[in-house]
């Protein structure tokens, strides 16, 4: 039974996901190397319950109680001391991750579960120091990990099933959706059908056949509308097998086949025009528009979680 969870990694990501367990009543410790990354991930969590009490989601008691369960600490044997589950959240570093994994050999309880949240490397490279590879496996959660449902889980042939049933328990007592992949396979899903999705949207700009807005609208009024509550496989049963066998058999042949990143992206990120990031790509920005993105897309997010509860 998981009483106490750490989180390894105080990033983005592992903000999300301590905020997420903290939220449901578990006690998280959250370790990083530096106190300056502990004191921002703590203002960062204490930011984003104050935006759930703003939409009614949560009240500024249980944001309180919340913050209350966090523990922060530089001290790595601390955070993992007593936890029943260590989450692995730290930058998709393959020498930096194995690392960690072997001081969680040592440090971790021999029956705690270990678990990371990469979105990159597959579990077998993964799992090379992991002494006890039954405990090990992959939960991967989507940013931000506090809002969106999804939480890819990849276990190897040898992962202890009674563990991830414990863990896909949690997850959904936490309103996450777990998926489980019966197979290792690169870019899990999500990944693989958003890349699949986004390699033809630069094709058709680079085409010249429509602008991003217009890519970007044609995703989020039409095909994105749709699928947040339909996926593309019930999609096709609905529209009926036949339909879609002609749509494919009309499309597929005209669809971009490339095998690296859009030239256009290869374009932009020759220019150093990286997006968001660097206040240039596909859009303009400037520090107060993507803060305003940010926040009208968390807002849609909460009002979204909830149509679909």
């Amino acid at each position: 039974m998981i009483k106490k969870i750490a989180v390894i990694g105080s990033g983005v990501m592992g903000c999300g996901i301590a905020q997420s367990f903290a939220a449901q009543g578990y006690p998280v410790a959250i370790n990083d190397i530096k106190q300056e990354f502990l004191d921002k991930a703590k203002q960062t969590i204490s930011s984003q319950l104050d935006f759930l009490v703003r939409f009614g989601s949560i009240s500024m008691k249980q944001k309180s109680e919340a913050l209350t369960r966090c523990s922060f600490t530089t001290n790595l044997e601390q955070a993992v001391k007593d936890a029943d589950w260590v989450i692995e959240a730290i930058p998709e570093v393959i020498e930096m991750k194995w690392s960690l994994y072997e001081k969680l050999n040592k440090l971790a309880a021999t029956d705690a579960i270990l678990s990371s949240n990469t979105s990159t490397f597959p579990l077998s490279l993964l799992i090379k120091p992991i002494t006890q590879r039954s405990r090990f496996f992959i939960t991967h959660f989507f940013n931000p990990a506090h809002l969106v449902p999804l939480v890819e889980i990849v276990k190897g042939e040898t992962t202890d099933t009674v563990q991830v049933d414990e863990v896909v328990r949690m997850l959904k007592e936490a309103g996450k959706q777990p998926v489980l992949l019966k197979k290792e396979v690169n870019g899990f899903i999500a990944n693989r059908l958003q890349t699949a999705l986004m390699r033809e949207a630069f094709a058709l700009i680079s085409q010249g056949v429509a602008d991003p807005q217009d890519v970007d609208r044609a995703v989020t009024e039409g095909i994105g509308f749709r699928w947040a509550f339909l996926g593309p496989t019930r999609i096709a049963d609905l529209g009926g097998l036949d339909t879609w066998k002609r749509v494919f058999d009309n499309i597929a042949p005209d669809l971009d086949k490339s095998t690296g990143a859009p030239e256009l992206i290869n374009q932009q990120v020759a220019a150093h025009l990286l997006g968001a990031k660097t206040g240039k790509g596909l859009y303009d920005y400037d520090g107060e528009t993507v803060h305003r993105i940010l926040e009208e897309r968390d807002q849609a997010f909460v009002q979204l979680a909830k149509a679909k509860s």
